[in-house]
């Protein structure tokens, strides 16, 4: 299965969780899209797990294949594997990108990086699933750095996470540290993703 490219506002309701972390999706019609979905099912245990994975795949825009893949190298990782599998997506080269502040969504943020607009370390770096290291530079290209939606996703940052730090000048950021649990998105709860790969 193909990424998914549709409407992510209905994404959201469906889920009752913005999926794009502003909470404008869920402003005006806080409930699941279609003619029954302002009644409300009781959801069972798997099911509950099962809509907790769907959360994070479709906030960080993985196809089905990558995020069970990612899965799998955090829990043969040493250490809480829900922490490491947050680790690793948070440390995927588009999501950095996204957090520095270069792109107001994922989305952008991984089509500046197919489109070879960010450079990893002083290097072209295309691929948005790319792991970046802590002590990695990200930078935007030279050539790029007169891009509209960069500079406009730059003036709407209201905040940038405490494990990077952007130069909006130099258009320049570096991966300071693996992020805490506290700073990442807390209505997830990653136990019911290891439990739902675990059955």
């Amino acid at each position: 299965m193909s990424r998914y490219t549709g409407p992510v506002w209905k994404v959201s309701r469906r889920l009752g969780f913005s999926v794009l972390e502003s909470g404008k999706e869920l402003n005006r019609r806080a409930y699941a899209p279609g003619q029954h979905g302002q009644k409300r099912k009781k959801m069972t245990e798997y099911g509950l797990q099962l809509a907790e994975k769907q959360k994070v795949r479709n906030m960080y825009g993985l196809n089905e294949k990558q995020f069970h893949n990612t899965f799998v190298k955090a829990s043969k990782m040493e250490g809480v594997t829900g922490y490491n599998f947050f680790c690793m997506l948070e440390s995927r080269l588009d999501n950095i990108t996204y957090r520095l502040g270069f792109a107001t969504t994922r989305r952008q943020a991984r089509q500046l990086v197919n489109h070879g607009h960010i450079l990893l370390n002083g290097k072209k770096a295309n691929i948005p699933s790319m792991q970046v290291k802590v002590g990695d530079v990200i930078t935007v290209k030279e050539s790029s750095r007169n891009l509209k939606v960069i500079k406009e996703a730059l003036e709407a940052v209201v905040h940038v996470p405490g494990f990077v730090e952007v130069d909006p000048e130099k258009l320049e950021g570096k991966y300071l540290r693996l992020p805490e649990r506290s700073e990442l998105n807390q209505e997830i709860n990653e136990q019911l993703i290891v439990e739902f790969y675990n059955r």
